[in-house]
């Protein structure tokens, strides 16, 4: 059983998000911002994270650059779950490092298929 880390500022993201990665089995953890989301990825050691992009503190695009210019969170497989559905910030978004990107509203079987195929 992997561990996923579930890291939005919207308290109705997070609960759609937990819902929907539940029925996989996996443990799931949350944080609701960025510097939250750096903290429990150093001492929790998630697999993967599903991480949004615009959120107060530290943005996603920071978040994910940090983690993988960390040799202990580097590993960490993260998928940026965003409203922001340019192709500019697709293209930013995996410079930064993150593994998969999918836009809001997002679809239930997409994100399954995109945990089931980073883990």
């Amino acid at each position: 059983m992997s561990k996923i880390l579930v890291v939005d500022d919207s308290p109705t993201t997070l609960k759609m998000v937990t819902k929907t990665l539940a029925t996989t089995g996996h443990h799931i953890i949350t944080a609701g911002d960025g510097e939250e989301a750096v903290q429990k990825a150093e001492t929790e050691h998630p697999d993967l994270m599903v991480l949004d992009v615009v959120m107060p503190h530290k943005n996603g695009y920071q978040v994910c650059r940090q983690l993988k210019t960390n040799a202990t969170t580097k590993n960490i497989k993260i998928i940026l779950l965003t409203s922001k559905d340019q192709q500019v910030d697709r293209f930013w978004g995996m410079k930064q490092g993150a593994d998969a990107y999918i836009t809001k509203p997002f679809e239930e079987a997409e994100l399954l298929a995109t945990v089931t195929k980073l883990l």
